[in-house]
């Protein structure tokens, strides 16, 4: 029984050392390689520039106060409500009104200088009428003397007196009438003045100029409006929200590609899942200059047809400067690949790569396919092959590859141990507890 127990494993040590051996001889295993390949697919590609704006009406009114006093009333909008935010208004509609006590008493004070300047005119035709008669008389009395001469009958102290009245007598018709044009610039005045205190007067009631939307209302009841050297402004109005503007921040380095007319699509964080177009109205030339850094507004002209949109959202915008329907498109990174151990591809023409088509089996190398670069977005790119027929959709191109060690078992997971923690002694199996 014992020898054969040693027979046993004297086999067993045998067979343990051949295998030793032959693994020893015959060294790690050889690696492998895996190719990754993405199907050829038929798409438009589109090269895009990136940009952020903010939407803005096309046209939005500020609507001020060019008088001082106290708000005392709100007008009324089309839902006769009180005009408030998002209060749909007309043209000549009451937005608000302002206390007008004051204006009042100077329209009153205006129309009364008025009536005054009217009487002055009136006063001054009197005194030139009355200068004339006094002028007739005069000449008259003058021409006598004259006729009469220096005599027994005129003393030279009469004579004198005649023509003395004369002279004094035209000097008051000069007075006269320039009393007259005096109190006829003064009716002037005073009418200018009757206006613009209608005008202030006017003022005090605060109409829309414009049909559209209150999108701001900066006042509230019994506040006070001062008016100063800039308009106070009250109301903010949008003309019309259906139509709505872009205005987005380009780098110098992309503006140049920008044109109008050229197609945007956008997207606004407060409707997520929806993409919207526009097209660009046109590129501002004031650059603005932060940080080093220059860039240049574009204007973006936006459909608002269903109101969905509204004002100062952020929008995402990508300009599309150029495009390429319907053609064969590959990943960009299949163009950047080149496989390790494969026969070298053909050198590629200007505006040429080279694809390489996934191998029926593990054994045989990826074959290369020469093609013209129609447009390179970064991720998608429109190709055409240099030979017709040698690439079509559908067909499978490799993108990356990848190195499996053929014959190696997965390893078991096994948990990560912190290195901070210390290495604690291990404890023996069959152990007894520990002493104390």
């Amino acid at each position: 029984m014992k020898k054969t127990i040693v027979a046993v494993v004297a086999l067993l040590v045998l067979a343990g050392g051949f295998f030793v051996v032959r693994s020893a001889l015959s060294g790690p295993p050889r690696p492998s390689v895996r190719f990754v390949s993405e199907a050829v697919v038929r798409a438009d590609v589109v090269s895009t520039i990136a940009a952020s704006g903010t939407l803005e009406p096309v046209e939005l009114v500020d609507v001020g106060s060019q008088v001082s006093g106290k708000i005392v009333a709100f007008g009324t909008d089309r839902e006769g409500s009180e005009v408030d935010y998002c209060s749909t208004v007309t043209n000549g509609m009451v937005l608000a009104r302002i206390d007008d006590e004051t204006y009042l008493a100077d329209l009153d004070v205006a129309k009364a200088q008025l009536a005054n300047a009217e009487a002055s005119v009136a006063s001054a035709n009197a005194n030139m009428q009355k200068a004339k008669v006094d002028l007739d008389h005069a000449r008259k009395d003058w021409d006598r003397a004259r006729t009469i001469g220096v005599g027994i009958a005129l003393s030279q102290s009469d004579y004198d007196s005649y023509l003395a009245s004369y002279e004094s007598a035209c000097a008051q018709l000069v007075v006269a009438e320039a009393s007259v044009r005096q109190a006829a610039a003064q009716v002037v005045q005073a009418k200018a003045n009757v206006d613009k205190a209608e005008r202030n007067l006017g003022y005090c009631t605060i109409v829309s100029p414009v049909d559209g939307i209150v999108v701001d209302r900066r006042v509230n009841l019994g506040q006070t409006v001062v008016s100063s050297m800039s308009v106070s402004s009250l109301f903010l109005v949008a003309k019309d929200l259906h139509s709505m503007r872009i205005w987005a921040s380009v780098n110098e380095a992309d503006v140049g590609s920008l044109r109008a007319g050229q197609g945007v699509s956008f997207t606004v964080d407060a409707l997520p899942g929806r993409t919207f177009r526009g097209t660009v109205r046109r590129v501002r030339l004031n650059a603005t200059l932060s940080s080093n850094v220059v860039t240049y507004t574009v204007e973006i002209d936006v459909d608002n047809a269903d109101l969905s949109l509204i004002p100062y959202l952020t929008a995402s915008v990508e300009f599309e400067t150029d495009a390429v329907r319907g053609a064969l498109a590959v990943p960009s990174r299949a163009l950047r690949f080149a496989p390790s151990g494969a026969p070298p591809a053909p050198a590629a023409a200007e505006g040429g790569g080279v694809v390489w088509l996934a191998p029926a089996d593990a054994k045989s190398p990826p074959r290369p396919v020469p093609v013209r670069v129609l447009l390179n977005n970064g991720s998608l790119a429109a190709v055409e092959p240099i030979e017709p027929g040698s690439l079509a959709e559908g067909a499978a191109v490799v993108t990356r590859e990848e190195t499996v060690a053929s014959g190696a078992a997965p390893k078991a997971a096994t948990g990560s141990k912190n290195p901070l923690l210390p290495n604690m002694p291990k404890r023996p199996k069959n152990a007894g507890p520990p002493p104390g």
